[in-house]
This record gives structure tokens, C-alpha cells and sequence, in this order.
């Protein structure tokens, strides 16, 4: 198919032509009458020249009707000029406003620094009334603009708001609170007005400082501003700031001003009562929240949790858990691990473990805590094998997983998988946490390694008060308080002040090494750092004070407390028992339940030793009942302390009905029972449960052989005693002490056997002391062997000559002139060394 030549000039001319629809009517004419329509379709049709030489081809229009060549160029000739002049007019408006804004700079608003965070489109500047706007990438922009920029002066053109805040929002995120606080003052001496997003971001910081003085005052400025007082955005700001700043009157006094309350309003006066120590507040105002028809968030329903762990209010934990899954929120995963912290913390941790295994993603914060869950319940190998469980679904522990674990390692005192774990934070990179330092020293030491507590502890880079606590505590577990007391004066020397615990773990160290001065050294310091009324430190106090025999400062430190609970009354009951003051003990507890104090098993246990140390019967029955009462009587130690009052009480049948009755005994039961037996002359009962105890395979001890002993003395065992003595080395592994020596002398001595007692004396491995040879004596006494006791006395009075006066009343029958000489002589140089003596 062939095209005339006038036919392709037309096509040529619109080969160019955009393939769309058009607009743009050009080549458009009239058509005479009578001729077709179509070349009007032509010029706006989209098919392609081929199609397009059909139409002209069908075309009633005669060809020389079409616009020809010359026009159609003359008239693009005309467009371009026409453009020409269009762009030297932009570039003339264009300039004249670099020319406005150079004119008066501070009329226009910055927008550089910021841009890319708008749109890389936005404009460099703009106007702030007109809102005419510039580009310096513009390609009107005229080629002096760039030197005179350079030559205006740092700051000629003000930051537009949102550059002010984006730069906060920087200062922010990066915790330079300081800062944000230096950049507000400098948009005020701008004058800038700041909008909610301003007084959000320096809110922000006041709270994260703690400045309360500086958020009253941008409190008083948005008062002033008048626009963003009722913006629900900034009340909620301002209470969150209020309540980290710990002022929650103003708090309270903001949130009921506000017109309109958020989820996050809500949430912030919940934290704050949960901080202030005021949780049943933060669950009422929950509940209020719920009845004004407001659905809480996650970080509600998280806080509102919180609340109730920190309560322990179980009951109102679980409904808020249905409120949970009423809202759909049960997926969420700081919701769920905060539901699995709820419960474990109110000692529910099979609720704990329902919620941690129903979660759809858990991550490690759920991880750590259903493992500190587990730690809490006492169930340390169940945390380890949920440790094990979390490495194997390929989640990474954090150092507060680590804490967990290494707390589980410490309880069970498994310092294996103590050691695997310290490689694996070496390997971690956590080693120089201080938290996690702190938890290897603390497992180290109560698996009884301080050599390697003590590496650890060497090895840290930054050391708080509870690192030196740690090993201090460790120190005294082990028994090594004279090792305690002097890293407890390093850690003075090195600037670090101790806490309440600390003091409780020196004194400890105190009362372990029996040092009253150091102690009383202590108890200044505590009174200088304003422990002494605490409850702890008191208890310390008086234990210590005990233990080193002054029960005079002991009792003034009690009567010095403020508040006393029973852990102090159970002290200073113990301290009277120990000093052997039974009816003090008593009174004491008497005055106790007058208070209102609630005895536990410690103060039971003190109490029964004391009726035992008196031989009050029926102030141990009644002590018996309240036990019961109490729920107490299923308790190892106290089943132990009846058995052993009522055998000193001389009660040996409720003795052996509470031993019988008793689920679970340990060598205490078997021996306080067998000391009773001893006591009372019922050697047979007493060697018919001693076999009974080996046949049961309990482990025997050095005082239960002691009651044997003595049992055998009482009844003139001879034979059974020197069996037994003999076989302590080789069967039981046990040596003679010289509490089983005197024993030995005894059943000698009352049998007669003296010369065979004091040949015993002579051949003792240990050296014999007073209390030895006093036995010997007063079998000299009831045997009337008057030349025997003569050298023995004189042999007591060597080792014992402070009591010289008590040995008259063992030598009633020896009269020989020699041995009172003897004693009348001594007894007058003890009063010629007496203080005030003349």
C-alpha cells in the first residue's frame, strides 16, 4: 500500500505525538460543509500512522483543507517564544523573592537542617505569613544566592518548629535531657512559640531528670499559651513527668483538671501509685477507668499487673487476666510476661506456667520470668531445665537471665553447672555487668568456693554496695568472719558506703567471732547512718549482743525499737534462753502475745527451751497448745524442741508420743529422746533406741554418743559404756571429745572404779580440764576416798582456782588439815586481788 507525499508529511508531522488521549486540540480546523468529521478523530485518535492512513484514505475531506508544513512549524516557533518569555518571567519573580528574603531574613523560616526528614522536596524556606517558598536547587535560583547565605550571620534565619523539635526528638532519644532543656531556653529567646510537640519532648526530659521545679515552670508556660493546656496530649505528659518527679498531688491535681483523659493519662497515675507505695489507689482508679468505659491498653493492662505482684493480690490479678482476654491483649507479649511475672510474685506458679506455655511468641523477657518464677518457688532445677529448654528454641539470654540462673545454681548450691554457665557469660560478653558479677560472687560463695568468688570479685570492673555485700555475706557463711570485718573496712577505705544489708552481714561477722568491741564500733556507725530503728538491723543488733555475751546491751537495743516484730521478740527471747534466764524468756514471751505479736517456729523453739531450762511443765503444755493452734506441731524443729523440754521436764511419755507422732525426725529427734531416757536412769529404753536409730540408718553424731554415755553412767553400764567408747573411733568415726571423757570418769566414779577414773584422766589423748577432774572429786565426795580427793582438789584449784568457795561443798567429808589450808589460803589471795580490796 502506497501513501501520497502530502499524506506522509501529515503523519511525520504527528509521529511524535504522545500515545494517550489528548487534550490539546492542535491541527484542528472547520471542515467545509459536507465533508467529513473524521480528520478530527484522526488528531485525537491514539492508533498508530497506519491506522491513521486509513481514516485520511476514507477522509471526504479534500487534502488541500489540511494545515501544510510552514504553519504548523510557524506555530511551535510561537509556543517556544512564548515560553522563553514565561521562563524569564519566573526567573524575574524567582529572583525578586531572593531579594525579599535577603531584604529581612528573620521573616523567613529555615528549613534545612530538617528537610530530609520532611521530603527532599519540601522547600529550603518559606515565608512565615505569605508561605512563598524557595529552593536552592531551584533552577531559577539566581548564581549570587550562594555567596550571600555564606556571608549572613548564624541564626539571620529562624528553625521552623518542627526543626526545633526534630532536634529534641534527637536529644531525646540519645538521653541528652540537659541539652533539651539549653535548646528550649533558646527558642525562647527566639521567640518561638513552642506547640504540644515541644512541651512533650522537653516534659520528657524534666521527667527523666527529675526536675520538678523546672516542670512547674513549663507547667505555668502552657497555662499561659492558652492552646495547649486541654490538649490531652500534654496533660498526660505533664502527669507522667509529675509522677516520675514524684509529686503526685500535682499529679492528681493535672489529671482531674483534664478535660479529656487518655489511655496514657490513665496508665501514668497508675504507675505513680504503684511507685508512692499506694497500689490498692492505683487498682481503684483501674476499676474507675473500666467504669467510664475506657478500654485500657497494653501498657496498662502491664502496669496494672505490676500493681497486683507488687500486692501479691492474686484474686485481683486474675481479673484483670480476663479483662485481658476480653480485650484481645493476651497475645501481647509484654502483657503475657507480664502475666507470668503477676503470678509467680503471688506464689501461683502453675497459673505462671499455664500463661508462659499458651503464649504464641515468647521472647527472652518471657523466658527470664517463668526462670526467676521457679528461682522464687524454690524450684531451681525446674529453672535450669527451662534454661536448657530457651537455648535449645534459639533464644539469647540477657543478664537478667543469667541473675536467674546463677540464683538457681546458688540455692541448689550446684557450682557444675554454676562453672558452665560463668563460661558461657564470659563467652557472652557480660562478665562486666555488675548485676551479673554480683550473682557469680553471691553463687560462688554459697557453694562455699570463696577462692573463686573472691577471682570474680577481683576481676569486676565496677563495683557497687551489693558486690562488696555479696562477699562480705560469703565471708560470714563460711565461718571466716575476721576475713568479713576486714573487707568490710576495705570497702570503707575505697569510698563505698554500706547499706542496710550490709551492716546486718557485719554484725553477723560480730557476733561470729565473738568481737563485743568491734561490734559495739559497728552499732555506732549504724546509728550515724540512721539503721538502728530497722527492724533487721536491730534483730542483728540483739543476736550480736547475745552472742557475745552482753545481754545488758542487747536488752537496751531492744527497748530502744520503735517497731518490733517477731523476728526482734524471738531474739531477745533466745538471748535470755542462751544466758540461761528461762523465766526472763518467759516473761518475755508473755508480754509478747500482750502486744499482739504473732509467734513463728523460731519463737516457739525459744520458748519451749526456756520452760526446758526452768522445768515449768505446764507452761510447756500450754506453749504445746498454742503450737497446735498455730500449726506449728508438723515442724521438724519444733517437734524436736518438745521432745526435748518434756525429757528435761520429766515427762518422758509425752516426750515419746510426740516422737512417735512425729512425720519426718532427723538425729535431733533420736538423741533429744535419747537424752531423756539418759537423764531419768532409763538405760534400757535408752540403748533399745539407740539400736533402733542404727538399725534405721540414721547417721549418728558426737552428742548422741555423748547421751549414750550418759545413759550407761546412770545406770552403771560399765561393759556397755566401754564398749560403746571404745567403738567411736573405728564404727562411728566419731572422736572422743572431752565431753565424752567426763562421761567415761563418771561411769567409773559412780561405779567406784577411782583408781581406774584416774588412770583414765592420765592416758586421755586431750587434756584433761576443771570440769574433769571436778567429776573425779565428787566421786571422791560419795565414795569418801579422803586421800584421792586431796590431790585432786589441789589439781582443780590448779586449773580453776576462780572458784575455789564452790569446792567446799564437794569436800564435805575431807578433813584433813592440809586441803582446807589449802582452799582458805587461796580463796584469801582471790579477795586480796579483788578491786577495792583494803
Amino acid at each position: 500500500m502506497s501513501l501520497s507525499l502530502r499524506e506522509l508529511q501529515v503523519l511525520s508531522s504527528r509521529s511524535t505525538y504522545p500515545q494517550h488521549k489528548h487534550t490539546t486540540r492542535w491541527g484542528e480546523r472547520k471542515l467545509p460543509t459536507g465533508s467529513s468529521s473524521n480528520l478530527r478523530c484522526i488528531c485525537l485518535s491514539p492508533a498508530p500512522p497506519v491506522c491513521q492512513a486509513q481514516h485520511l484514505r476514507q477522509s471526504a475531506a479534500p487534502l488541500s483543507d489540511l494545515p501544510t508544513v510552514p504553519r504548523m512549524e510557524e506555530k511551535a516557533a510561537q509556543q517556544q517564544r512564548q515560553l522563553r518569555g514565561r521562563g524569564r518571567g519566573r526567573k524575574w519573580v524567582v529572583e525578586k523573592r531572593w531579594l525579599e528574603f535577603f531584604s529581612d531574613p528573620s521573616q523567613w523560616w529555615d528549613n534545612r537542617s530538617e528537610k530530609s526528614e520532611l521530603n527532599a522536596n519540601y522547600p529550603d524556606f518559606k515565608h512565615k505569613k505569605t508561605e512563598e517558598a524557595l529552593w536552592l536547587n531551584g533552577k531559577c535560583k539566581p548564581p549570587w544566592v550562594e555567596a550571600k547565605l555564606a556571608a549572613l550571620a548564624p541564626g539571620s534565619v529562624p528553625l521552623h518548629i518542627f526543626s526545633w523539635n526534630a532536634k529534641l526528638t534527637r536529644y531525646v532519644k540519645d538521653g541528652q535531657y540537659a541539652k533539651v532543656l539549653e535548646l528550649f531556653q533558646q527558642m525562647q529567646q527566639q521567640g518561638i512559640v513552642p506547640d504540644q510537640f515541644t512541651f512533650f519532648r522537653v516534659l520528657s526530659a524534666c521527667a527523666s531528670l527529675q526536675a520538678l521545679e523546672e516542670g512547674r515552670r513549663i507547667h505555668s508556660q502552657i497555662i499561659q499559651s492558652g492552646n495547649c493546656e486541654s490538649d490531652a496530649f500534654v496533660g498526660s505528659s505533664l502527669v507522667a513527668m509529675y509522677v516520675k518527679c514524684g509529686s503526685m498531688e500535682d499529679a492528681e491535681r493535672v489529671f482531674s483538671t483534664m478535660p479529656t483523659r487518655n489511655a496514657l493519662s490513665w496508665s501514668a497515675m497508675i504507675l505513680g501509685y504503684m511507685k508512692s507505695g499506694h497500689g490498692h489507689k492505683a487498682l481503684a482508679l483501674y476499676r474507675q477507668m473500666l467504669q467510664e468505659g475506657l478500654e485500657p491498653e497494653p501498657v496498662t493492662f502491664v502496669r496494672v499487673l505490676n500493681v497486683c505482684a507488687s500486692l501479691a493480690a492474686l484474686d485481683e490479678g486474675r481479673r484483670v487476666h480476663k479483662h485481658i482476654i476480653q480485650s484481645g491483649c493476651e497475645s501481647d507479649i509484654f502483657v503475657g510476661s507480664s502475666l507470668v511475672d503477676m503470678y509467680t510474685k503471688c506464689g501461683s506458679i502453675r497459673d505462671a506456667q499455664q500463661v508462659f506455655d499458651g503464649m504464641p511468641v515468647r521472647n527472652v523477657v518471657s523466658w527470664t520470668a517463668i526462670i526467676l518464677g521457679h528461682v522464687k518457688c524454690g524450684q531451681g532445677q525446674k529453672a535450669l531445665a527451662l534454661f536448657q529448654q530457651m537455648q535449645q528454641e534459639g533464644v539469647e539470654p540477657d543478664p537478667i537471665t543469667f541473675v536467674g540462673v546463677l540464683n538457681a545454681c546458688a540455692h541448689l548450691t550446684a557450682i557444675e553447672e554454676g562453672r558452665l554457665i560463668h563460661e558461657w557469660i564470659s563467652q557472652s560478653g557480660f562478665e562486666s555487668d555488675v548485676f551479673v558479677g554480683n550473682s557469680l560472687v553471691d553463687m560462688y560463695a554459697k557453694c562455699g568456693s570463696m577462692e573463686e568468688a573472691w577471682a570474680v570479685f577481683n576481676k569486676m570492673p565496677a563495683r557497687n554496695v551489693v558486690s562488696w555485700t555479696a562477699m562480705i555475706l560469703g565471708y560470714v557463711k563460711c565461718g571466716q568472719g575476721d576475713k568479713a570485718l576486714e573487707l568490710f573496712q576495705k570497702m570503707q577505705q575505697e569510698g563505698t558506703q554500706p547499706d542496710l544489708v550490709t551492716f546486718v552481714a557485719v554484725v553477723n561477722a560480730c557476733a561470729n567471732v565473738g568481737s563485743l568491741d568491734e561490734g559495739r564500733h559497728v552499732h555506732k556507725q549504724i546509728v550515724q547512718f540512721g539503721f538502728e530503728s530497722h527492724v533487721f538491723v536491730g534483730s542483728s543488733l540483739i543476736d550480736m549482743y547475745v552472742k557475745c555475751g552482753s545481754i545488758e546491751d542487747a536488752q537496751e537495743v531492744f527497748n530502744k525499737m520503735p517497731i518490733r516484730d517477731v523476728v526482734t521478740w524471738s531474739a531477745m527471747i533466745l538471748g535470755h534462753v542462751k544466758c540461761g534466764q528461762g523465766q526472763k524468756a518467759l516473761a518475755l514471751y508473755r508480754q509478747m502475745q500482750h502486744k499482739g505479736v504473732q509467734p513463728d517456729n523460731v519463737t516457739f523453739m525459744g520458748v519451749l527451751n526456756a520452760c526446758a531450762i526452768v522445768a515449768a511443765l505446764e507452761e510447756g503444755r500450754a506453749v504445746h497448745k498454742q503450737i497446735v493452734q498455730n500449726g506449728w506441731e508438723s515442724n521438724l524443729f519444733v517437734g524436736n524442741c518438745l521432745i526435748d523440754m518434756y525429757g528435761k521436764c520429766g515427762s518422758l511419755e509425752e516426750a515419746t508420743r510426740v516422737f512417735n507422732t512425729m512425720h519426718t525426725r532427723n538425729v535431733v529427734s533420736w538423741t533429744a529422746m535419747l537424752q531423756g531416757y539418759a537423764m531419768h536412769g532409763h538405760a534400757k529404753e535408752a540403748l533399745e533406741l539407740f539400736e533402733r536409730m542404727c538399725a534405721e540408718g540414721v547417721e549418728i553424731n558426737s552428742i548422741t554418743l555423748g547421751a549414750l554415755l550418759s545413759a550407761c553412767s546412770h545406770a552403771g553400764l560399765i561393759n556397755e559404756g566401754l564398749c560403746y567408747f571404745d567403738s567411736m573411733g573405728f564404727v562411728y568415726n566419731i572422736s572422743a571429745t572431752l565431753e565424752h571423757c567426763s562421761c567415761m570418769v563418771d561411769l567409773l566414779g559412780r561405779a567406784g572404779h577411782l583408781q581406774d577414773a584416774e588412770d583414765f584422766i592420765n592416758q586421755m589423748s586431750c587434756e584433761p580440764d576443771a570440769a574433769v577432774w571436778r567429776t573425779l572429786l565428787g566421786a571422791c565426795r560419795i565414795h569418801d576416798n579422803v586421800e584421792m580427793g586431796e590431790h585432786v582438789a589441789k589439781r582443780v584449784l590448779e586449773l580453776d582456782p576462780g572458784n575455789a568457795a564452790d569446792y567446799l561443798v564437794l569436800l564435805p567429808n575431807i578433813n584433813t588439815a592440809a586441803v582446807k589450808w589449802d582452799l582458805s589460803t587461796h580463796m584469801h589471795q582471790q579477795r586480796i586481788k579483788a578491786p577495792g580490796f583494803k
